[in-house]
């Protein structure tokens, strides 16, 4: 596994993104009809979801 550094700065830019990303993925989860599609898209946004948490900035 690798271990990235980011500034205070570029932390909260990454979560911002991730943040601003899974506004827009749970928009296409609601207006997908296709079950694994779907289903894909909310694996990602746990991802995502668990990703933003370790990027927010405490």
């Amino acid at each position: 596994m690798s271990n990235l550094t980011f500034s205070p700065q570029e932390q909260a830019l990454l979560h911002e993104v991730v943040e601003r990303f899974l506004t827009d993925l749970r928009t296409e989860i609601a207006d997908t009809d296709n079950f694994d599609y779907r289903n894909g898209l909310k694996e990602k946004r746990d991802t995502l979801t668990a990703l933003g948490e370790r990027l927010a900035v405490h």
